[in-house]
């Protein structure tokens, strides 16, 4: 009996964990112990992979790094020198992944206190990826460049990991593919090689509290997604 009980508050601790995450976008300048992101980063590569390939690298970045590739990035976002490291979604984006896609921003822009119309302020919003929306460390994912969608697959698990596991230590994330926008620049300043992709950037801390940081984005109804054959 013990053991069931401990299976059941274990099951509702980790729904509860996965349930709530959600992408923050303002966090504490308190410092996190790098011990803590090594513990995390370890255990998150248990992520399955095909024929166990493990594809993915991970850069880590904090202080002195992390503060001259925002400074980097910000110069070119500036004079608009941007190139980006791969296409995320296609040109031409159909419902309901547009309204989707809307929705969500013009949420956030509202708990921003940004106006639909305020270009301005929109922007600089934007702008506040590359600061890390002031997270003490940047996790940057990278594999071979060579590597085809099944690797996509597991580097995108184990940053799901990795997510999850920061929350288990009192820490939150938000996953950033905005970096890859400015792909040559991370690739110059974390010294990334040529042959390898970077997929994604991530803030990682300890979240304020704060009126972006309320945001839940929907979830479609399960049937909308899944299909149950029997």
């Amino acid at each position: 009996m013990d053991k069931i009980n401990d299976i059941n508050s274990l099951d509702k601790m980790i729904s509860k964990i996965v349930r709530e995450r959600s992408s923050k976008r303002n966090f504490l300048p308190d410092l996190v112990s790098i011990d803590i992101v090594k513990e995390i980063i370890r255990d998150a590569s248990r992520a399955p992979s095909g024929t166990n390939t493990q594809p993915w690298k991970v850069t880590c970045v904090t202080g002195e790094t992390k503060k001259k590739l925002t400074n980097a990035v910000l110069e070119a976002a500036e004079s608009g020198n941007s190139k980006l490291e791969y296409e995320y979604m296609p040109s031409k984006l159909k419902d309901p992944y547009i309204s989707r896609k809307r929705a969500v921003g013009y949420a956030l822009y509202e708990l921003y206190g940004v106006k639909r119309d305020d270009y301005p302020a929109r922007k600089a919003a934007g702008l506040r990826n590359f600061k890390f929306f002031g997270a003490p460390v940047g996790l940057f994912f990278r594999m071979d460049r060579e590597l085809l969608y099944g690797s996509w697959l597991d580097v995108g698990m184990f940053m799901q990991n990795i997510m999850i596991l920061a929350r288990g230590k009192g820490l939150e994330t938000c996953p950033q593919q905005a970096w890859c926008e400015f792909g040559p620049i991370v690739h110059k300043v974390l010294d990334i090689p040529d042959d390898e992709i970077i997929i994604s950037g991530m803030s990682m801390g300890y979240a304020a509290e704060a009126p972006e940081n309320t945001l839940v984005s929907e979830r479609a109804p399960l049937d909308d997604f899944t299909t149950f054959l029997n």
